[in-house]
């Protein structure tokens, strides 16, 4: 397998996990109570779910191959406005805490990467 193909279906499995995983089937609880503390209690629950479609939603236009520039670059504004948001409202529920604008600025610029230079 290319190093191409291999990047795109990890990116695929990124968005899946997070998307899938964390937000639809609501098995990591800190993503709902992020979603919540930046846009409220009352509908976080319907929103958490559909941020996770959206995610699934990245993933199959990440395997689709269709406009890939376009994804790339769509890809690094979404994480990079989410992560900002994150961070500054909901630092104390991260991940990996301060540390999550680095593991971020990483994922960006292995997307930048594989869309730019190989």
């Amino acid at each position: 397998m290319s190093t191409e193909a291999f990047l795109t279906y990890f990116f695929a499995a990124v968005w899946i996990g997070f998307g899938l995983f964390c937000k639809v089937l609501g098995l990591v609880p800190r993503q709902r109570a992020i979603v919540a503390r930046i846009l409220g209690e009352k509908h976080a629950a319907v929103l958490t779910r559909a941020i996770g479609a959206a995610e699934i939603g990245m993933a199959v236009w990440i395997v689709s191959g269709y406009e890939p520039t376009l994804n790339a670059i769509t890809q690094i504004v979404v994480i990079g406005a989410m992560n900002v948001i994150e961070y500054v409202n909901a630092r104390d529920l991260l991940l990996f805490g301060r540390a999550n604008a680095l593991v971020a600025s990483l994922f960006i610029l292995l997307i930048y990467y594989k869309e730019f230079v190989l």
